[in-house]
């Protein structure tokens, strides 16, 4: 017993020292030359404030909603489309100016004018990540702000109207 307790007086004292030591060493150092700013020092931080006024950027992932307007020829088009393609866009042009106009809500538009399956599941496409789309439809959709209503937005599948939820 008497042994752990030397050994224990011996590891505190060298302990004791190594932290004395480097107190001695660091004191003089910090005393004679201040820290001096680099040129290649990261810039701080921003705070909480400035963070709220810069734009969060793209998310990683959005939910939607959508009404296609597809037309003979599109791809995937279901079997029983038979307009043109210049009557489909048209077609999307309608949908468009009734969605904006808030005429019906966004849902009933898709039951009306949709010709995919999404009309099903109000319109929902869920929430996607931006390569999970074409880059014709993920691009326009991304940048919309919630609750935004994009353009006409042609695709290979047709026209498409979107509206941003999340």
């Amino acid at each position: 017993m008497t042994r752990v307790r030397s050994l224990s007086g011996f590891v505190g004292l060298s302990f004791l020292t190594l932290v004395g030591c480097e107190q001695k060493k660091e004191a003089p150092v910090a005393a004679a030359t201040p820290p001096q700013p680099s040129a290649a020092a990261p810039e701080p931080a921003p705070t909480v404030e400035e963070q709220a006024d810069e734009p969060e950027g793209e998310p990683e992932e959005i939910a939607a909603q959508h009404i296609l307007v597809a037309y003979r020829g599109a791809e995937r088009a279901p079997k029983g489309v038979t307009r043109t393609k210049a009557e489909a866009k048209a077609r999307a042009e309608e949908v468009l100016k009734k969605a904006r106009a808030k005429e019906k809500p966004f849902e009933e538009l898709a039951m009306e004018y949709s010709d995919d399956d999404s009309k099903y599941n109000r319109a929902s496409l869920g929430k996607f990540k931006k390569d999970k789309m074409v880059p014709e439809f993920s691009e326009p959709a991304f940048k919309l702000k919630v609750d935004e209503i994009s353009d006409v937005v042609e695709t290979k599948f047709g026209f498409h109207v979107i509206k941003r939820n999340q």
